[in-house]
């Protein structure tokens, strides 16, 4: 690896391994694929060592035909440290994690993130050989609970829209992508991303919440995470300014996005299953603008994250969470229309004994992933949802970290879209 770059890394706030308590733990996966065409990369050697101590491996493991290790158990600090926002020990344990594979730039991540009693996801794309790039190496700042970062800017949550009788969009839509500016907005050496917008939102759901709190807690964070975005997405806030992004990793203008970072069950199956959702007002066609805070060293007239954690103990539902800080007026909305989809969701959950049209959509796009993924058997395109095709989405939903039922839910439906579109592209942006 190229310690040069890595020394750049300060490792003064990675815990020393003397300093984790044995007694706690946490779960980590990898998952490795090619940065062209999604393809897993079979074989790979991944070593996991402590961020403060990376000569000394914990664990080498190997991939498996789906591009995965197996899930290992590492040592992680006590749980209540990221129940509680007075601590000031860092909650979590930090490693890295350095990938090597036949006919790729080996990839190094750096302060990969677990949490006790948590199951973090860790996704590694490698550039194949005949991409002229240097190897590969992630930083994973501190979380923004933990570390200073610079305040939000106060924004209004309505956006004032252009007189010129034109609406910037029409309807609210998902996008396909949002393109990531990795900085601030008037920095142009920063480079833009183009990121899968659920992806885009674990991600920062990651950076800027502790997973291990309350699920109405997360859900209530989400949702004004979802919100945030989409309304920079209608009104096209930066195109506006004469920039070409979407968003900027800044937590003064934005929120916090980490590229390559690791990503935590719970948060990634919340996401796949509320990813179309936002936040709305009577009579306000774009999505709130939904100003958000830490609630312990800036305060501001959004939600408060430490206190909606507090709210989720005591049992308030994510949308009690939202019309404490919000108002009553404030609800969830649903986009009608998600960019870049093969085909929506049939409407119902397809099980064994369903037929028609959607289930033979959904047959063929398993069998082109399979192309890929050949841990997930082929089946006959018949449109007729039998045993087979429950087993074939069963093998899929274990692959892509969504419960196993064999039965396409939304989550599930909207998942495999994903996956298909992704290996149905020759290279993807960014």
């Amino acid at each position: 690896m190229s310690e040069d770059i890595l020394a750049k890394h300060d490792l003064s706030a990675a815990q020393e391994p003397e300093t984790i308590d044995s007694r706690y733990a946490g779960t980590m996966q990898i998952s490795v694929v090619s940065s062209i065409g999604l393809i897993p990369v079979e074989n790979a050697t991944v070593t996991i060592s402590y961020t403060g101590d990376p000569e000394s491996p914990l664990e080498v493991l190997t991939t498996d035909s789906s591009g995965q290790t197996p899930t290992v158990t590492l040592p992680a600090p006590p749980l209540e440290l990221s129940l509680n926002p007075e601590a000031e020990e860092q909650p979590y344990a930090e490693y890295n994690i350095t990938v090597t594979a036949e006919g790729y730039e080996p990839v190094l991540v750096s302060g990969s993130e677990v949490f006790a009693d948590e199951l973090s996801l860790q996704p590694i794309r490698m550039n194949p050989l005949a991409i002229p790039e240097e190897e590969k190496i992630v930083i994973i700042p501190a979380h923004t609970l933990f570390a200073e970062y610079p305040p939000k800017i106060p924004e209004d949550e309505i956006k004032p829209m252009a007189e010129t009788g034109e609406i910037v969009l029409s309807r609210v839509v998902i996008p396909e992508y949002v393109i990531v500016h990795d900085g601030v907005p008037e920095d142009s050496t920063a480079p833009n991303y183009w990121v899968r917008y659920k992806d885009y939102i674990k991600n920062v759901a990651s950076c800027e919440i502790y997973t291990t709190w309350p699920e109405s807690s997360l859900y209530a964070n989400l949702l004004v995470i979802q919100s945030f975005t989409l309304n920079r997405v209608y009104t096209e806030w930066y195109r506006n300014q004469g920039y070409d992004f979407t968003i900027t990793s800044s937590t003064a203008y934005d929120q916090k996005w980490v590229y390559g970072r690791n990503i935590y069950e719970n948060i990634d199956y919340l996401v796949d299953t509320i990813f179309a959702n936002y936040l709305s007002r009577p009579g306000v066609r774009q999505p709130i603008f939904t100003s958000y805070c830490d609630g312990k060293r800036v305060t501001c007239d959004g939600l408060s994250q430490w206190g909606s954690k507090y709210l989720g103990d005591q049992g308030y539902s994510a949308i009690d969470i939202i019309h404490y800080y919000y108002g009553n007026d404030m609800y969830i909305n649903s986009a009608d229309f998600i960019s870049g989809v093969p085909s929506s969701w049939p409407g119902y959950d397809l099980g064994i004994g369903a037929s028609g049209e959607k289930v033979r959509q959904l047959q063929n796009q398993l069998n082109r992933i399979a192309r890929n993924y050949p841990a997930i058997p082929t089946v006959t395109a018949d449109g007729i949802y039998g045993p087979a095709t429950a087993e074939a989405v069963r093998t899929f939903q274990g692959i892509f970290d969504l419960p196993q039922t064999g039965v396409t839910d939304y989550p599930t439906w909207y998942e495999i879209s994903d996956i298909y579109v992704g290996v149905t592209r020759i290279a993807e942006p960014g």
